[in-house]
């Protein structure tokens, strides 16, 4: 019989598409789906929303998949593999501590090896991320759903440049509808 380990976790329902500004929030980490069940029951019997994670890769990268210093780190790695190759950088404002903006003054530090910057700016963010981002200049662009989003990047994409998407989520089927995009622009 396979080590648990070694097949791929169960997914257990949890809050990800339901937290707003001001929810508790507890984050378990549990690869036993029963017991991970069990954890969910009670923090929600306490009034947390819960975000459920079966492995620590994944627990880490819900907790800090918009972190500006892992936003930094990963431009700086691109930018040292493909030199000077213009870099468009997306980002989803997804993860609990993005919605409720408490990273946004370190987001235009964060994104400053990006050659252009975009942002999916839904009108329930919450807070002003045009202002956050306003020392990005005019590389900032933004859009207020993955269609215009998908839209704006495939008329200012141009070949070489390096698209890097950055959400904790499906950004709703933003890669498929980019790659469709571009592959009819050819």
């Amino acid at each position: 019989m396979p080590r648990t380990t070694d097949r791929p976790p169960e997914q257990i329902p949890d809050d990800r598409g339901a937290i707003a500004p001001g929810d508790s929030v507890v984050l378990i980490v549990e690869d036993d789906p029963h017991f991970a069940r069990l954890m969910v029951g009670a923090a929600k019997d306490k009034g947390f929303k819960v975000l459920v994670a079966a492995r620590g890769t994944e627990a880490l990268a819900l907790a800090r998949a918009h972190h500006p210093t892992a936003i930094e780190t990963t431009l700086r790695g691109l930018r040292e593999r493909v030199g000077g190759a213009r870099i468009l950088a997306v980002l989803e404002p997804r993860s609990n501590t993005m919605k409720l903006g408490v990273h946004r003054e370190q987001l235009a530090p964060a994104l400053a090896a990006a050659d252009l910057a975009w942002f999916l700016n839904s009108v329930d963010l919450g807070w002003d991320l045009p202002a956050a981002v306003a020392a990005l200049g005019g590389r900032a662009r933004f859009a207020a759903n993955v269609d215009a989003l998908v839209d704006g990047l495939a008329r200012e994409s141009r070949p070489g440049d390096q698209i890097l998407v950055m959400s904790n989520g499906g950004f709703g089927g933003l890669h498929d509808k980019l790659l469709a995009a571009l592959k009819g622009r050819q």
